[in-house]
């Protein structure tokens, strides 16, 4: 059995052909997926984070706006940029939206990806410190999140203040218990991954890798995962952790499916470069149900994961986009036994 979702990228733009023309439509049709897909027994609505680019880049209020429309999907994030962050601001955000969608809320955060912009997050008042990486400023603000989720008071409390405050040093609010077992870091590495499980951070792979061995991206993945786990036991959490995986799968029922995707997917891995270090990208999968099924009962990775997150070709319209997970919930998952 596996929890399955949709992963947004929340793309939007005036040209033809596309039904999400603005910002405006992109966050109305946002949340109105995300209650028909809470109608159709999806488990969860994620949405990645994007700066300086025509896609969703402010999660939280997107996020509440779910919450306070649906009363079970999941609600999160796939993922939030860390280093554009200010932690303790993002600890009542947090909070807020979590407490309004009574305790859905699924964060997932990491270090980035390649931005619009150069040092986008300079822009945004930071940098790292010296002889600090980038990657390391985006791990020091995740640090500092996951303490102050924790809800312990740390602030020295003013002798005269305007309202009444409670005994002690005072703690960021609103505080919303549980969240911080459902925080996510987003890893690219086997490093990364095993840093998450020390951290006690549940871990998201998506269809990018950095290639540390050569073999099919799926095959990398799925031991990616096996030591994040073994890295969580080491590190004696007492729960059980959580792990997805993301992939493009269509399945092909009717003639709209065909014309956007009768192609078929990407049938192997792709490798390039990013910032200088080599990446393997997990192929797609589009194709008749029964064939589908077939070549997915091959992919180690997905088979390893407790959540799938589908990615949506969210400019279509809520429309098509329902009808892309209905088909997998009906066509597909029952015989994969995901369902």
């Amino acid at each position: 059995m596996k929890n399955i979702g949709f992963l947004s990228f929340g793309h939007w733009s005036p040209d033809r052909g596309s039904q999400v023309k603005s910002a405006s439509d992109v966050l109305h049709q946002s949340i109105d997926l995300a209650v028909a897909a809470e109608q159709i027994g999806v488990d969860g609505a994620y949405f990645r984070v994007h700066h300086f680019a025509q896609q969703l880049a402010s999660p939280f209020p997107l996020l509440a706006a779910i919450g306070a429309r649906t009363s079970k999907i999941e609600i999160g994030t796939g993922v939030i940029d860390m280093r554009y962050e200010n932690p303790l601001y993002m600890v009542e955000d947090a909070g807020a939206a979590d407490l309004i969608s009574n305790g859905r809320l699924q964060l997932g955060i990491s270090r980035g990806s390649p931005e619009q912009v150069i040092d986008g997050w300079r822009y945004f008042g930071y940098q790292p410190g010296e002889d600090e990486t980038q990657a390391d400023m985006a791990r020091r603000h995740a640090e500092v999140f996951l303490q102050q989720l924790d809800g312990k008071g740390f602030a020295q409390p003013n002798p005269r203040p305007m309202f009444p405050n409670p005994p002690g040093l005072l703690r960021l609010e609103p505080h919303s218990p549980g969240l911080r077992d459902r925080i996510w870091w987003g890893a690219a590495t086997n490093a990364t991954a095993e840093w998450a499980a020390e951290m006690g951070m549940n871990l998201q792979s998506s269809t990018l890798k950095a290639d540390e061995t050569g073999e099919p991206f799926h095959v990398q993945q799925a031991q990616q995962i096996r030591m994040y786990r073994d890295a969580w036991e080491k590190a004696g959490h007492d729960r059980k952790p959580r792990v997805s995986v993301s992939r493009s799968i269509f399945a092909l029922i009717n003639d709209e499916d065909r014309r956007y995707f009768g192609r078929g997917g990407k049938d192997s891995d792709q490798v390039g470069a990013i910032e200088q270090t080599r990446h393997i990208f997990g192929r797609s999968y589009a194709d008749e149900p029964d064939k589908l099924i077939d070549q997915l009962r091959e992919d180690e990775a997905i088979a390893e994961a407790d959540t799938l997150l589908l990615t949506i070709p969210n400019m279509l319209g809520v429309d098509y986009n329902v009808h892309v997970l209905e088909s997998i919930l009906t066509h597909v998952a029952p015989a994969l036994n995901w369902r």
